[in-house]
């Protein structure tokens, strides 16, 4: 078990994290003020763990409470403190008496005796909550309900086992840079280092455990990056070739970008509607001693950045839901509604139309998101083919699903190759 060090101020800068995404941020722009050092560690796990198991904790203060909503501050910081003690990773009593103590680094004075009060009930009614909460399907799925709801639908055999796989940590994947080292050199490098790691794919090394970037051998250097293994798939089902003209039209930021120009000697071009998204995609092609002509635009207006000349081959990773990578991102649990599926959809089929323009007869497009929700995935692909007579569905290379779900290798993506007739 971890020591009592610094848990009250982690606690207290992660409720204020945990509040600021309920308000409707996202995680990555809340935990901009995070603590630094050890305690900024404890803050990320005591963030992302609570977020991750946000329908349980939720849960657990409605069934505890008896206040009715709470500040925000002081109902995330019941959560957090909760997610702590379900963790194991501190005692009990270090758990509830450190909570105690960030309620008065939040300023809530009036509210230490309940804090203390609430922690201890569920310390000693958690075997009858258990129960309680068993019939609640978003308190044990640890999802929105409607979310639950559409997974039911689409793997009716698999639901739980994707919601479970939604909720795990992630594994951490390497790119091997082909062009500055070959994978079995790498893997010698990784095994040096003491990090054990097996083959996954073409290029792809799954570490035994994650690591800090810092750690990982000839990052810098541009030899490796870092690229979950399902994302890696999109380079070889574009079936590149030496010559060919190549858009990358949802580019940032960059990492499928760059594992094209590692795969094949093409000449690409990488969009991006954001200016801010847009401008990393260079930094990482220069660290890894690639070159691509890097646009702010968007790809669906093709009249407003297109020469004329047709591409080869498309990768479009379109805008979705993230449902697939949820737990690399679990405020996504929090910030998505089931009105957002349709409004994506409307979106994708406006990107897939726009760049079937810039495709030349005999190319292939390839069709990606992250997401699990078949409304935005193959209903949107095959809409796509029955409006567009030139557009044929291809199998992908190897007989490979076009559905990935999030499991122990990779996260969840969706993947559709379709074929210019003419």
């Amino acid at each position: 078990m971890k020591r009592a060090a610094d848990l009250a101020p982690a606690l207290a800068e992660a409720a204020r994290t945990v509040a600021r995404v309920a308000s409707g941020r996202s995680l990555s722009d809340a935990l901009e003020r995070r603590a630094e050092g050890a305690a900024g560690g404890a803050v990320m796990d005591l963030s992302y763990g609570t977020l991750r198991n946000y329908g349980r904790v939720q849960a657990l203060v409605a069934a505890l409470s008896h206040k009715g909503a709470a500040q925000p501050a002081l109902e995330a910081l019941l959560w957090c403190a909760l997610y702590a003690l379900d963790s194991g990773r501190y005692a009990a009593y270090t758990v509830v008496d450190q909570a105690v103590r960030a309620s008065a680094l939040l300023e809530l004075w009036s509210a230490r005796g309940y804090v203390n009060g609430l922690l201890r009930s569920y310390l000693r009614q958690r075997d009858g909550l258990e129960r309680r909460l068993a019939s609640d399907a978003s308190a044990v799925h640890c999802h929105p309900r409607w979310w639950l709801e559409l997974l039911r639908s689409a793997y009716p055999e698999r639901w739980q086992d994707v919601a479970a796989g939604g909720n795990s940590h992630p594994p951490m994947c390497l790119r091997v840079n082909r062009r500055r080292i070959s994978v079995d050199d790498y893997a010698a490098k990784l095994a040096a280092a003491g990090m054990p790691a097996r083959r996954t794919g073409e290029s792809g090394l799954l570490l035994a455990k994650p690591a800090p970037l810092a750690e990982i051998p000839g990052f810098d250097g541009g030899e490796v990056s870092v690229q979950d293994a399902g994302a890696q798939c999109a380079a070889a089902y574009l079936e590149l070739a030496p010559g060919q003209r190549v858009l990358d039209a949802c580019a940032a930021p960059g990492g499928k970008s760059a594992h094209i120009l590692e795969t094949a000697a093409v000449e690409l071009t990488a969009l991006d509607v954001d200016e801010a998204r847009a401008a990393r995609i260079g930094g990482g092609l220069a660290r890894l001693g690639l070159e691509a002509q890097v646009r702010v635009a968007d790809c669906a207006a093709s009249a407003g950045w297109w020469d004329g000349r047709t591409y080869d081959r498309v990768l479009a990773d379109v805008p979705c839901s993230g449902s697939g990578v949820a737990r690399r991102h679990p405020d996504i649990k929090w910030l998505r509604r089931a009105a957002d599926l349709p409004a994506f959809a409307l979106r994708q089929a406006a990107i897939l139309d726009g760049l079937w323009r810039v495709l030349a007869p005999g190319g292939k497009l390839l069709y990606v998101t992250c997401s699990v929700f078949p409304e935005e995935n193959g209903a949107v692909a095959d809409a796509f083919c029955a409006r567009t007579p030139s557009a044929r569905r291809c199998d992908l290379p190897g007989g490979d699903p076009a559905q990935l779900l999030p499991g122990a290798e990779h996260d969840g993506f969706f993947f559709a190759l379709l074929e210019k007739t003419r």
